[in-house]
């Protein structure tokens, strides 16, 4: 069973501009995904024939299927109709089930049908009409065939998210779920923390280096954290299942210790479950991080079960009269040291009577540095009953970059607490 290839192509000088974000493009891959069919490219293209015309030559050349977002309007700089007549060789006719649906469009919202909506109706002769039911544009599907095989399929849309996703759900994933005969494609991912990718990668050499040729690797880093995403291509999806499950038992024992969860459990869902299967709960003392600790504590549902609450200390004074931390700690030591954070920590661990506490201050950017400690100095600290553990971290003067990446280490901390890892 040969692989099934897809080319998205985003048509619209705004998207080029900057002027509006594509979000259609992961969407429409991952659903793609989804019927064994793998998109091998994205491209956007400006509004101009030439072109549109010479991307869809290339992704003719490259794809199976070639799906088209955008150029769908009424107006004058809405291209995309008359470009596809052009590259079949085509011309625009009226469709009358068309006509019939945007004139009760307008009609059912009591507006008069133009001249100008009534060209929405106005398609390529030889494609077959995809009725949108959420907007005026038509969808567009043309098989282009030679030689008796099946060919090439082209789709255009619109550009207007929802409406890109009725025609997709309901029109153009399943014609193109019974034209392809396609593979299945089965992802697992591996969630790792604490650990770079280089490392990591060093780590299961051995591992991956033996990985059957269907079964392929891919590393995914973001901040603090690596995904191991194995991607496994075949025609049983149950046996696929079986044999990705087999490459995992066998890649964890050499790092299970850096291993929080899968799939899609982020760092704040797998905390969450562990805080709750061991009856504990945790408590928040935010400087540099501003919050951003309580907010992915409490964007989960059900988090009130484990998370008390948090404390924004931002200025000394807070940091005093809120959590407790000794006046002369922060005259001899300083906000960002560890001898205040930990005093933070365990603050806020008797404040609001938890079981843990996490505490952050550091100069998160991009000024604000001093030679002893420059942009970037982040101390972190976790307090349970009897110990509490610090760490210093340097990280970059990009203030965004520190806050995500200092609020995710600081979580990793309580992980390995919660675990009994108090050395590492």
């Amino acid at each position: 069973m040969r692989p099934i290839f897809a080319e998205v192509v985003t048509i619209g000088d705004e998207i080029l501009y900057g002027q509006i974000t594509d979000t259609n493009t992961q969407w429409m891959s991952t659903e793609l995904d989804k019927l064994g069919i793998k998109t091998i490219r994205k491209s956007s293209v400006g509004d101009q024939e030439e072109k549109i015309l010479q991307i869809l030559e290339e992704a003719e050349n490259r794809a199976d299927i070639i799906l088209l977002t955008g150029g769908l309007g009424p107006t004058k700089d809405d291209i995309t109709k008359k470009t596809l007549c052009k590259y079949f060789n085509d011309e625009l006719v009226i469709n009358e089930d068309a006509l019939l649906f945007v004139t009760e469009f307008f009609n059912k919202r009591g507006r008069p049908l133009t001249e100008i909506n009534r060209q929405q109706a106005l398609i390529p002769s030889r494609c077959t009409y995809l009725a949108n039911k959420t907007g005026t544009a038509p969808g567009m599907w043309f098989e282009k065939v030679e030689g008796g095989a099946k060919g090439k399929i082209f789709v255009s849309m619109p550009g207007v998210p929802h409406e890109m996703k009725y025609l997709m759900a309901n029109e153009v994933l399943p014609r193109l779920k019974k034209y392809f005969d396609t593979p299945v494609i089965y992802h697992k991912m591996i969630r790792t923390i604490g650990i770079g990718e280089s490392l990591l990668a060093e780590k299961i050499e051995k591992w991956e280096d033996s990985l059957p040729p269907h079964i392929k690797l891919a590393y995914l880093p973001s901040f603090g954290q690596v995904r191991l995403r194995l991607t496994g291509v075949g025609e049983n999806e149950e046996i696929l299942k079986q044999e990705v499950q087999q490459e995992v038992d066998k890649v964890l024992p050499m790092i299970k210790s850096f291993v929080f969860g899968y799939d899609n459990d982020d760092l704040e869902i797998a905390l969450g479950n562990q805080l709750k299967s061991q009856g504990k709960t945790v408590s928040v003392a935010e400087s540099c991080t501003g919050g951003f600790i309580s907010h992915l504590f409490t964007k989960v549902p059900g988090s009130s079960a484990y998370f008390m609450g948090g404390v924004v200390s931002y200025a000394n004074s807070v940091k005093i009269n809120v959590l407790g931390v000794k006046p002369e700690t922060i005259e001899a030591r300083g906000a960002v040291s560890e001898e205040t954070v930990t005093q933070m920590a365990e603050g806020a661990r008797a404040l609001m009577k938890t079981d843990f506490a996490i505490a952050t201050s550091g100069v998160a950017g991009p000024d604000g540095g001093t030679p002893e400690k420059p942009v970037g100095t982040l101390w972190i600290a976790c307090a349970m009953e009897g110990k509490t553990i610090a760490r210093k971290i340097q990280m970059s003067n990009q203030r965004d970059t520190n806050i995500n990446y200092g609020s995710v280490v600081a979580m990793n901390l309580l992980r390995k607490m919660l675990n009994g890892d108090y050395e590492s």
